[in-house]
């Protein structure tokens, strides 16, 4: 199975999708070399962090699995990859 085919199995909410891009925004900003607002943006990961691990996608039947999780990352990372080029 391509990885095409495996992401077309787990329909995201737009909210969830929408934080883990955020969550790769700030932890991308944290790591730049001597980074502005680092308190600001460890709390901002840490609350991402929080809304990602508890929405309540994962208590579905489609969320349960630790497939899941990986793509919803994945997902988010390749379409901020699109959005940039």
């Amino acid at each position: 199975m391509g990885s095409t085919e495996a992401m077309a199995r787990h329909l995201f909410p737009h909210d969830l999708i929408r934080a883990q891009q955020q969550w790769h925004d700030t932890y991308r900003a944290l790591a730049e070399p001597r980074p502005r607002r680092t308190t600001e943006l460890r709390r901002r990961l840490l609350l991402l962090s929080v809304r990602i691990h508890w929405h309540p996608y994962w208590t579905t039947p489609e969320g349960r699995t630790p497939v899941a999780r990986v793509e919803l990352r994945q997902r988010a990372a390749e379409s901020r990859t699109r959005g940039a080029a």
